[in-house]
């Protein structure tokens, strides 16, 4: 089943301001109708008040009320006399005597009490609906007069066709404003370009949109530009490792087949031997190298620690002393005098990764060193920020300010001939940078050719640690 398409924002709009067009239509056509109604039964009502007022003036002039009314011409009015007591003495369009009382209607008590008085009701003699004014006589009976709405009613007909007509002329304007207002509302959201770096909102509410928009896009850029990087150091890294591999496998090949053809002196097959053997521990050192880096890389990509191992507590100081021994037979062919000052430093992290980053710090320093020269390794807890270390130092050969950010590279060498003469892969700094980076720890490098190097790494602090600091504070 295909996905359901997201609503049209346009036809959102449009939709909205068509209905709101066409509801206010129809209220201001009831509203305008109403008023017309209302302006018209007051006309009516007071024109009708006028009339009765004459008839009364004249009424209040004779003896004879009910004479005088039979010989007024009324138009289309009806005149009723009502004697106090509400009896009707008089009625123009019906037999007095066969009208009821009509000492309950509410214009005929409002006269009595007031002196005129009016109403609006269905006549349940007529029929239909009727305006009523009346006026108190000096003699005390009430002349009324009535007229039924059947005319006024016809009026609001024809002025309700015009409303109705007006309304479908509204409905079909709104329709068309609608339209050109949603195209004119979202047009310049549809305008939106996150790839410009100016790029603005055309509305308030949409800065937050914009704003996250551009910086998605910058995100994105950033990380087509790390792609980009990232293929080229893998290019790179290629190309190196097979030129770093071909080398030593070049010098087994060609010392075996001397052996082989038996080209080789009896008393030099020591020495081609030897020279197979040590190309194959720097093949071995290599591919360990680059299986390292390879989990450390696809460990970073994916977020995944899976591949490294499983966290556990370690010492640095252990880890500081087992590397050191382990090198001491390097050391000692390099004349090179390794001092250990190891103070307990415990880290949460992946104990393959810290011995190797030890162990890439330890070697370098004595490669790079100088016959009779010295390496110094500490471990501890830094006083001020409670962060375990390890610093390893030297007295070698220095490294220029220029290519101090660089030895982290991979196969980035300062000393190209001296390192491939020790045995160096080029990838132990590289190492050291991405297991730092995964423990997230900060490497220091300080540096000057001919006064040696020196490499702190400071992990953070141990969340053990700073909970006990807290608690003695």
């Amino acid at each position: 089943m295909p996905p359901e398409r997201p609503k049209s924002l346009q036809k959102r709009i449009f939709r909205g301001l068509s209905v709101i067009g066409v509801l206010a239509g129809v209220l201001v056509t009831v509203a305008l109708t109403v008023a017309f109604r209302e302006m018209v039964l007051h006309d009516e009502h007071a024109r009708l008040r006028y009339d009765c007022l004459a008839v009364a003036t004249q009424l209040d002039g004779t003896d004879d009320k009910v004479a005088t009314l039979a010989q007024m011409n009324l138009s289309d009015n009806r005149a009723t006399l009502i004697a106090a007591d509400g009896s009707v003495l008089y009625d123009s369009e019906a037999d007095s005597a066969t009208l009821e009382s009509h000492a309950g209607r509410p214009e005929f008590e409002e006269a009595l009490r007031d002196g005129s008085g009016s109403a609006e009701r269905r006549s349940e003699s007529v029929g239909v609906v009727s305006i009523y004014e009346a006026i108190r006589l000096d003699d005390g009976s009430v002349i009324r007069l009535s007229e039924d709405t059947a005319a006024t009613f016809a009026l609001l007909r024809d002025s309700l066709e015009w409303g109705l007509l007006v309304l479908v002329a509204l409905v079909v304007a709104s329709w068309f404003v609608s339209r050109r207002m949603a195209e004119g509302l979202v047009r310049p959201i549809l305008q939106i370009d996150p790839n410009e770096p100016d790029a603005q909102a055309p509305y308030r509410e949409l800065e937050p949109l914009v704003a996250r928009l551009k910086a998605q896009q910058g995100q994105l850029e950033e990380q087509m530009e790390q792609l980009r990087n990232d293929d080229a150091i893998r290019r790179e890294f290629t190309a190196n490792v097979t030129h770093e591999l071909k080398t030593p496998i070049a010098s087994i090949m060609g010392a075996s087949e001397l052996m082989r053809d038996g080209i080789v002196r009896p008393e030099d097959m020591a020495d081609f031997a030897g020279r197979i053997h040590g190309d194959a521990q720097r093949l071995s050192a290599l591919v360990s190298d680059i299986l390292t880096l390879s989990k450390l890389d696809e460990s970073e990509r994916s977020r995944d620690t899976v591949l490294l191992g499983s966290r556990q507590t370690c010492d640095l100081g252990l880890v500081a002393r087992d590397v050191c021994d382990r090198l001491a037979e390097r050391a000692r062919r390099a004349h090179v005098i390794v001092y250990v000052t190891a103070e307990r430093a415990e880290v949460l992290g992946y104990v393959g990764l810290v011995d190797e980053l030890v162990g890439n710090l330890v070697e370098n320093a004595i490669r790079y060193n100088v016959s009779g020269g010295s390496v110094r390794v500490g471990t501890g807890v830094d006083a001020g920020s409670g962060r375990p270390y390890v610093v390893v130092s030297d007295t070698g050969v220095g490294i220029a300010k220029e290519d101090q950010e660089k030895v982290f590279e991979r196969f980035y060498r300062v000393h190209k001939s001296r390192s491939r003469a020790n045995g160096g892969t080029g990838l132990g700094l590289a190492i050291v940078k991405h297991a730092a980076k995964v423990h997230g720890a900060t490497i220091a490098l300080e540096s000057a050719p001919g006064r040696g190097t020196t490499v702190r790494v400071e992990f953070p602090v141990q969340e053990g640690r700073q909970a006990s600091g807290e608690a003695g504070e």
